[in-house]
């Protein structure tokens, strides 16, 4: 199933003691840039959370917020450094003595310093909690898969639209290129009857200008290879996987071949085609863009 690259899940789980809230946007992007905003306490599990987001998308920007409020008394340890206190107070005595000043420092005034006193949750708690992020994660990551799912399926069908009018537009070209051929072989005709007067035309010599007129302005190459590319990206948007690069190279392929028919064109109503195929085959590109 074709997935768009823009998505949007939201969770929310709350109780007495928590409420959770994880939030994923998506937008289009040519690679997998995934962001995530957490509470620090659980920047130790981001790996988890990255690849379970990655489990739903392999594309697009993608951001992730994830909220934790804890209305519990929850278990904290406050952790006296002596180390760290040590080093401060042999600092302090060695700049005394240095410059024979009187120090005054008092406990209070040590535990200030930076990481001698600091306060961290417990990791059981940390693991328990982000056991309950999780699950909210997977519930906002379903919602967010079907939603890039939902949209998907709209440019499916938008797409094969699309290519539907690009084939009836290659057989109106397939249809008038051969009469260009006949009108300039009539024009010329014409206009060597003109100039000779009552002279008689040597058709050895129009059939071979004529031969090399229909060789330049003849499409039957492109038009074939349109067709091709036409059924293998029908054949690809049926694939159950990430397809958007591959469609968006034989897009490519395929503006390539309307440029050369457009390039070939004499006439204003197969230039007139030309033109509708390529505005055509850069509409399906626009929305190629936003597939997975």
């Amino acid at each position: 199933m074709v997935k768009s690259m823009t998505g949007f899940g939201r969770y929310e789980a709350a109780s007495r003691d928590y409420k959770i809230s994880v939030e994923i946007k998506s937008v289009n992007h040519r690679y997998c840039d995934l962001n995530i905003k957490q509470p620090k306490k659980f920047n130790a599990f981001e790996n988890d959370i990255r690849n379970i987001v990655k489990q739903y998308a392999s594309r697009g920007k993608i951001d992730v917020y994830v909220s934790f409020e804890d209305y519990s008394e929850g278990v904290v340890s406050v952790r006296y450094n002596s180390s760290v206190a040590k080093g401060y107070m042999d600092a302090i005595t060695r700049a005394s003595d240095e410059f024979n000043i009187e120090s005054s420092i008092t406990s209070s005034m040590l535990v200030r310093f930076p990481d001698v006193i600091s306060i961290e949750n417990d990791v059981k708690d940390a693991n328990e909690e982000f056991g309950l992020v999780k699950d909210a994660l997977c519930n906002a990551c379903a919602q967010f898969g079907k939603s890039r799912e939902k949209e998907g399926q709209a440019l499916y069908n938008d797409i094969k639209t699309k290519l539907s009018l690009t084939l009836g537009l290659i057989e109106e070209i397939e249809k008038r290129s051969p009469q260009t051929v006949e009108l300039y072989q009539q024009k010329l005709k014409d206009k060597v009857a003109e100039l000779l007067g009552g002279t008689r035309i040597d058709e050895g010599l129009v059939a071979t200008e004529i031969t090399i007129f229909a060789d330049k302005v003849c499409v039957d190459e492109e038009t074939v290879r349109l067709r091709s590319h036409i059924v293998n990206m029908e054949d690809t948007l049926s694939k159950d996987e990430p397809v958007g690069r591959k469609l968006d190279f034989i897009a490519q392929e395929m503006n390539r071949e309307a440029n050369t028919i457009l390039s070939k064109a004499n006439d204003a109503e197969l230039s007139s085609l030309a033109i509708d195929l390529k505005t055509g085959i850069e509409k399906i590109r626009e929305q190629i863009q936003n597939i997975e």
